[in-house]
């Protein structure tokens, strides 16, 4: 958790092709801001088709590659993919218990897309005893019944059940998958027998492609290098999660083989043009749905070309006069907590700005007495009053939004001939624009100095204020 690239290892097998395998560990750990390293137990002769032949080294030469890696560098997390035979597994696991990474992900690997058995009875056996020195074992559906000991399911309550199953009994963590089983909607599951909340489902649509060769290698590394960025299961497997749909949904494009090809690990760093250099920038990207739904709110498209009910204007200015009166108050605690002058006249100057311009607009349409705060207000507010709780970092990211997204509609419409013109040339005005950029550059500077703890909770501060933004609008 002290460092801000997480330094993940992966101890798996081979795959000539890319796409799956360590290839496909380390394109994964890359993709999801991890350094990814990587010690090889069989050398495996594949393609997109299926296996040819596997080669394992002998087990000295494994472990010496395990402590030529630990020696060295202080790992956060480790993946462990394919392991191949009890010597090796024997091997793995007497490195666990001397190094004790404190994250390490098992991916067990045990039946191939054949539906053949990759391990023998004995190797079966010996990968069940190292699953309690995991935080999460990711198995699909066929691998979860060799290690339940069940038939294979074919429904999802029997894979919560047998997920239940492996829980209980070797005291781990599992990823319920539901990939293998029919259906427009992928479900999955974080299942831990002893929680309170035992099953936690999460759910996708299913990406229809061929290209899913190492979906589960792909998976498991991104989940090991949230967890050191995250500390909560949930959370990263929810972001692996919407990771590995963008990179299936572009898998095809890459046009690699005649089988089941790869995913696209780097697809969304290509879909935005390149490297994205600022924690501020990654964010937007990530709420570009968000966005986009936001514009087609009939309130804003009714601003956007004048027709918007000037009864539904005044009902919206009624209370962002309230939520005004509130952002004024936070801005002015971050401006306390300002530890850069710069920045903490930034802050005053703009609390300032928010009791001042800006309601001046609200003064000409409103009349008293004002409606009491809604609902959807009184939830922003709060939100953004315990972001500052939480410390300045919180705070900043968490008022970012506001800033970014008034901003960004100002400049994209016309004031030109419309009844509101005086509320759009208020937020496409330079000074504004500048002022939304000062505050990116804020939120940067706190993100980049952040553990990549707390740069994560910044960015879900980030993502729910513009979640309120959203419903601000549509109420």
């Amino acid at each position: 958790m002290n460092t801000k690239t997480p330094r993940v290892l992966s101890i798996a097998g081979t795959d000539p092709t890319g796409g799956a395998g360590i290839q496909a560990d380390l394109k994964s750990i890359a993709a999801n801001g991890g350094y990814g390293m990587a010690v090889v137990t069989a050398l495996v002769a594949q393609n997109t088709r299926g296996v040819r032949s596997v080669h394992t080294p002998p087990a000295e030469f494994l472990r010496e590659q395990l402590d030529s890696v630990s020696d060295d560098v202080a790992i956060d997390a480790v993946k462990i993919g394919m392991l191949g035979d009890p010597e090796v597994i024997a091997t793995v696991g007497d490195w666990l218990r001397a190094t004790r990474p404190p994250i390490v992900v098992i991916d067990p690997v045990m039946v191939a897309t054949s539906g053949d058995r990759l391990l023998s009875c004995e190797a079966e056996e010996a990968l069940r005893e190292i699953l309690p020195l995991a935080g999460l074992v990711t198995p699909n559906v066929p691998e979860l019944a060799v290690l339940s000991g069940r038939s294979e399911a074919t429904m999802w309550d029997d894979v919560v059940a047998q997920s239940l199953e492996v829980s209980r009994r070797w005291g781990v963590r599992v990823l319920a998958k539901g990939g293998h089983l029919p259906g427009d909607v992928v479900c999955d599951a974080l299942v831990e027998a002893d929680a309170f909340d035992s099953v936690r489902p999460l759910e996708s649509p299913r990406i229809a492609t061929r290209a899913t060769h190492g979906t589960g290698c792909s998976l498991s590394s991104a989940v090991a290098t949230w967890q050191t960025a995250t500390g909560d299961w949930f959370t990263s497997i929810d972001r692996s999660r919407q990771w590995l749909t963008e990179s299936l949904r572009h898998g095809e494009e890459l046009e690699v083989g005649q089988g089941h090809g790869p995913v696209s690990h780097f697809a969304g760093l290509w879909q935005r043009g390149g490297l994205i250099t600022s924690a501020s920038a990654e964010w937007w990207a990530r709420i570009a749905e968000l966005r986009e739904a936001t514009d087609r709110d009939p309130f804003l498209t009714g601003l956007a070309d004048g027709s918007l009910d000037k009864a539904r204007f005044a009902a919206y200015l009624a209370q962002d006069v309230h939520y005004l009166e509130g952002y004024a108050s936070v801005l002015s605690r971050l401006a306390q907590m300002a530890r850069e002058p710069v920045e903490r006249a930034f802050w005053t100057t703009a609390a300032l700005a928010c009791l001042t311009t800006e309601t001046a607009l609200h003064r000409t349409w409103l009349t008293e007495p004002r409606p009491a705060k809604s609902p959807v207000t009184e939830r922003y507010l709060d939100h953004l009053r315990s972001a500052v709780d939480q410390g300045y970092e919180h705070g900043v990211a968490a008022v970012l939004p506001c800033y970014w997204m008034y901003a960004d509609i100002g400049a994209r419409l016309d004031p030109a001939g419309n009844p509101y013109a005086d509320w759009i040339t208020m937020y496409a005005d330079p000074v504004f624009h500048e002022s939304a950029a000062a505050a990116r550059r804020i939120t940067d500077r706190a993100a980049g100095a952040a553990t990549p703890v707390v740069r994560e909770s910044m960015w879900r501060a980030f993502e729910r204020s513009a979640q309120l933004e959203r419903e601000f609008f549509a109420q």
